[in-house]
């Protein structure tokens, strides 16, 4: 693995994969829970597919303090 690829993370730090894959790639912050599904696998950010109900709530707490993370 590479300094640039992602390790794979589980469930729990899906907010800090989704930060880190719109960090990464800025025109990933407006696609849908199932574009995410597809793309947090493929990329490596977790293991297996994750449930988009899941990968929603994990948006929401991801933009949850956007702004204070984004200033830092």
């Amino acid at each position: 693995m590479n300094a640039r690829q992602p390790k794979p993370t589980g469930v729990v730090n899906l907010p800090l994969a989704i930060r880190d894959l719109n960090t990464r790639l800025s025109e990933t912050r407006h696609l849908l829970p199932w574009e995410l599904q597809h793309i947090l696998f493929s990329l490596g950010y977790v293991d297996d597919l994750v449930d988009e109900k899941v990968i929603a709530f994990a948006v929401e707490v991801a933009r949850g303090d956007w702004s204070e993370w984004m200033a830092a």
